[in-house]
């Protein structure tokens, strides 16, 4: 079976903020991972922190900090129901989000080496049209 990369981009029409995007998502059943693991790329690193759920709130508020916002921020993402999640980053500037699916990533069930995008859309793109999604482009990428 070949690796396969997966990910849907998505832009919005106005700046996000990671609360704001994490309350949405809930509507559909995703919650932060557990340990809550994050990630502020302040020095060029993607290095990734993982914290409990106390800390919930005030990690919140450093990812959505003024200092971060020409930073990538990443937050990882679960969706107990479907057993699945993946990283959430967001882009300098905070008008664009990327989703890559890490855990239990799903696929489609007539062609396992290929990713269910369908599945991850459906359960992420209408929350985030609360938040002013405004496009998305999705790709798996066989390596």
């Amino acid at each position: 079976m070949s690796s396969r990369t997966a990910d849907i981009d998505f832009t919005f029409a106005r700046e996000l903020t990671v609360r704001t995007t994490i309350g949405a998502l809930a509507a559909t059943g995703w919650v932060l991972e557990k340990p809550f693991s994050y990630m502020v790329n302040d020095d060029g690193l993607y290095d990734w922190r993982s914290t409990t759920h106390d800390h919930t709130q005030d990690v919140l508020a450093v990812l959505d900090a003024p200092e971060h916002a020409n930073h990538h921020v990443a937050v990882c993402i679960y969706h107990g129901e479907a057993s699945t999640g993946g990283q959430l980053l967001f882009f300098p500037g905070r008008m664009t989000c990327s989703f890559i699916p890490t855990t239990n990533r799903r696929r489609l069930p007539d062609s396992v080496d290929f990713t269910d995008l369908s599945w991850y859309m459906h359960t992420l793109v209408p929350p985030l049209m609360t938040v002013g999604l405004k496009s998305y482009e999705a790709c798996d990428i066989g390596h």
